[in-house]
């Protein structure tokens, strides 16, 4: 693309292979990390509360245990979800030396900085759909933006296409560099105590 070329990006346009699940060194820990706690110990967890509640009466009327298997069915969809996206990954390191086009233009792992026709700047990182994080700047290859800024290079113009409409953005810089994804945190509602004697 020569300066001042405006990319209008194909509909029929992939960003990237669907089959595959792109994805950052630090993306594909948090999701392990997060199956590891649900296989380790929220699941285990809720298994000792299940069978602590299926002791104490008629399970159709027993609200622990009615909670307790739905928590149970929730965290194992949620266990066969990541274990296919672990699978399908596709692992992209942003630091990993690039050369030719690959290393000029906004491929997955890019950061960009780029201006919209009012002038305003922001800076963003292209990870995959499992990393977006809108408060760290972290957007999807396949969103409307990440598909608009995926190949081009400095100086380069692209159209946006989003639901408010149509934007001209200028691609200011392109680069390369670690991204933080930010790490697993144990959910709140992860404890599953509820309804449990206390142990002495």
């Amino acid at each position: 693309m020569q300066k001042g070329f405006t990319r209008r990006p194909k509909a029929e346009e992939p960003a990237a292979n669907h089959d595959k699940n792109y994805i950052t060194p630090g993306g594909i820990e948090r999701l392990k990390e997060e199956r590891h706690f649900l296989l380790t110990k929220d699941r285990p967890a809720v298994v000792e509360v299940v069978a602590w509640a299926a002791g104490n009466g008629d399970r159709s009327e027993n609200a622990d245990y009615q909670y307790s298997k739905r928590r149970l069915r929730q965290i194992d969809g949620r266990v066969r979800f990541l274990t296919k996206r672990i699978e399908a990954a596709e692992v992209v390191d942003p630091e990993a030396p690039r050369t030719g086009q690959r290393a000029t233009r906004a491929f997955f792992g890019a950061t960009v900085r780029y201006a919209n026709a009012a002038g305003a700047e922001r800076v963003v990182s292209i990870v995959g759909t499992d990393e977006v994080n809108l408060d760290r700047n972290h957007i999807s290859w396949a969103s409307p933006l990440g598909r608009a800024l995926m190949r081009a290079a400095e100086d380069d113009e692209v159209l946006l296409h989003a639901p408010g409409g149509t934007e001209t953005l200028t691609v200011l810089e392109v680069r390369y560099e670690r991204i933080s994804v930010e790490p697993f945190h144990v959910p709140p509602e992860s404890d599953v105590s509820i309804g449990r004697p206390e142990r002495n």
